[in-house]
């Protein structure tokens, strides 16, 4: 995957990521148009899919909301990268279908930069600086996840080769 860095700090809280007064709905594409809007008020306007977040420390603290990671999905984020994530988050997103990188160089990164992620190598190319970092590959199962596009999607296919 390689996409367009969008930079946002330390301590991303879910709130930040889709606000609450927004919670009254689960559906995707309406959790999206919010995503980061209290962050960054343009954000959704200014990304594009297939864009990366590149964030700081504790991404994802606060509330245990699933509604952050589909809201970052759905938006079209393709991947978020952060030297630490809080960890209900950091279930949620794989649980959602949405790969999240610990690299604890993020803050390297700038926003406009151009990088790709090889899952399967364990590295994150920092194309636009022509720098590569190395982070602990994802295990199997949860490259599975992601590959399923989440944890419902990943059961289904489980029950569905069960059948056969």
């Amino acid at each position: 995957m390689q996409g367009k860095v969008w930079k946002f700090g330390d301590n991303i809280d879910t709130d930040l990521i889709i606000a609450a007064r927004y919670l009254n709905t689960s559906e995707p594409a309406e959790l999206a148009k919010h995503v980061m809007e209290d962050a960054d008020p343009e954000f959704v306007s200014k990304m594009h899919e297939g864009d990366i977040i590149v964030a700081g420390e504790n991404f994802g603290c606060g509330s245990s909301r699933e509604h952050a990671p589909i809201a970052l999905k759905a938006a079209g984020i393709n991947a978020i990268i952060a030297p630490t994530f809080a960890r209900i988050f950091y279930r949620n997103a794989f649980n959602m279908g949405l790969p999240i990188f610990e690299l604890p160089e993020a803050e390297e990164i700038n926003e406009g930069d151009v990088v790709r992620v090889d899952m399967d190598a364990g590295e994150i190319i920092n194309v636009t600086q022509a720098k590569t970092y190395k982070f602990t590959p994802i295990p199997d199962f949860m490259q599975e996840l992601v590959n399923a596009g989440g944890l419902i999607e990943f059961a289904k296919q489980e029950i569905q080769e069960g059948a056969k």
